[in-house]
């Protein structure tokens, strides 16, 4: 081999891995997932798992960044975030998410899902209700809903005990910014107070609000428990929230991306319900150590179906909200009660 002939070889192999390098450079890309609590908790860990396979399955080519709570914004502001493009994907939990889609706010009534395990994660991961119903609205904001999960049943801790919607008369219960729940605390007898998360503690503290709602994990690691006086367990609900993308985001991903995003969101589901049963068990555990004389009630089947049917009346002012009579959100209602109760027969 000549010299000349040795130059161009390996000018043409330079110019091979410049190549190489600008194709891998061009494809590699970051995605931003913002979350609506803390380091640590339910949904902090859903997503360091998503990270996880996303980026192990793309061969590193892309990375996932997550934004705890604080981080980027509200609640509310993060999903308009996404909307906007701004992030690809972010936690959206009905509470807040019914001001843009309303008729994911049939999330927010009390009582409304199962009291079997299996028959809600069904529901929130595959069900028709969720995704042949509701998953079109979302494509009207410019968002995908990619999936649903629980992080686990709503508790509520008070400053006073409480077991009838007589004793809900006068307390100030802090409510996400959403008009289903703040109706719904109406309804059961209580003065529902929205607020945004990050706030809570110091409105307990301060005694501005009367009590708070959340998962068991919520209340442990945001420390609710030091400044209540109870916690009590009305069997209201199971707190969801979806995962949300940017639809022009996700519908411009190459199909081997998209797949990568469907089979680790469908992966998840046996994952997400696992850590949330875990969560439940362990922060109750926490609380318990710091604080052994904080009262825990769980509400008898009398008391719990007193506040269930005070509660029904929120299910009217749902509908009206959602088109009122025949619209879309009492379809929504009708089928997602259909469904429930059709999986409860089967299992």
């Amino acid at each position: 081999m000549t010299i000349r002939t040795l130059g161009t070889a390996i000018t043409a192999a330079a110019a091979i891995v410049a190549a190489s390098a600008s194709l891998s450079a061009a494809q590699a890309e970051t995605w931003k997932f913002a979350l609506e609590e803390i380091e640590g908790s339910v949904q902090d860990q859903y997503a360091k798992r998503f990270k996880e396979l996303v980026e192990e399955r793309t061969g590193g080519e892309v990375t996932v960044q997550i934004y705890p709570y604080g981080a980027l914004g509200t609640s509310s502001q993060l999903t308009e975030l996404v909307a906007n493009g701004t992030l690809e994907f972010a936690n959206a939990s009905p509470g807040h998410l019914a001001t843009m889609v309303p008729e994911i706010g049939v999330f927010n009534l009390p009582y409304i899902l199962s009291s079997q395990e299996e028959v809600n994660k069904q529901v929130l991961t595959e069900g028709s209700t969720v995704y042949e119903m509701l998953a079109p609205r979302f494509e009207d904001k410019n968002l995908k809903l990619i999936t649903m999960y629980p992080e686990g049943e709503m508790v509520w801790t008070t400053n006073r005990e409480v077991r009838s919607p007589d004793d809900m008369r006068g307390f100030k219960m802090r409510t996400m910014t959403s008009p289903i729940l703040t109706e719904s605390y109406k309804a059961m007898g209580a003065d529902p107070t929205p607020m945004p998360y990050g706030e809570v503690y110091g409105a307990l503290q301060l005694g501005q609000i009367d009590g708070q709602v959340n998962p068991v994990f919520a209340i442990e690691e945001m420390k609710f428990y030091e400044v209540s006086d109870y916690m009590i367990w009305a069997g209201e609900q199971e707190f969801t929230t979806t995962v949300v993308t940017n639809a022009n985001f996700f519908n411009g991903l190459p199909d081997d991306r998209k797949k990568v995003v469907e089979e680790v969101t469908a992966e998840l589901a046996d994952f997400i319900f696992e850590v949330k049963q875990q969560y439940a068990q362990e922060r109750l555990e926490k609380i318990r150590q710091a604080r052994p004389d904080l009262p825990m009630i769980e509400l008898s089947e009398e008391e719990r179906a007193r506040f269930q049917e005070a509660a029904m009346q929120a299910r009217d002012v749902y509908i009206g909200m959602t088109g009122g009579a025949g619209g879309e959100g009492e379809q929504v209602l009708e089928a997602l009660t259909r469904e429930i109760e059709q999986l409860e027969t089967d299992g």
